[in-house]
């Protein structure tokens, strides 16, 4: 099992802003903050930010893939225009991907640093 998941930002300021807003869609908050990171999550931190100012830019088809559950499609839709109107930018909008397997609807962004971040939920599945 994992218990919490990390990305590496240069502007840890701008990536909290960011991730409040993304991540809030989703029902997560901002649980702890230290000088070079700083945790989301609904219980304690499960996603955390890491500080890392001398990294060079992400190329576009780099960076992480995080992947969030959502439980309802309005909520995938909801984290997708947050993320868009934080900054961020679209790398797979909001709907079905049977290529996934039965249900699977999910959108795709990249964060201020070029880490792909998902939002997933399952439609008609139990």
């Amino acid at each position: 099992m994992i218990d919490h998941v990390s990305v590496a930002v240069r502007d840890l300021a701008a990536a909290t802003r960011f991730y409040e807003a993304v991540l809030g869609a989703l029902g997560l908050t901002k649980l702890e903050s230290r000088p070079a990171t700083v945790g989301f999550g609904k219980t304690y931190p499960e996603f955390w930010i890491n500080l890392r100012a001398d990294m060079a830019v992400v190329a576009p088809a780099s960076g992480a893939h995080v992947c969030f559950r959502a439980r309802t499609t309005e909520l995938i839709d909801a984290f997708h225009a947050a993320a868009l109107q934080a900054g961020g930018v679209s790398d797979g909008a909001p709907g079905l991907r049977p290529q996934h397997g039965d249900g699977y609807y999910a959108a795709f962004i990249r964060d201020l640093d070029g880490n792909r971040i998902e939002a997933v939920t399952f439609v008609g599945t139990k």
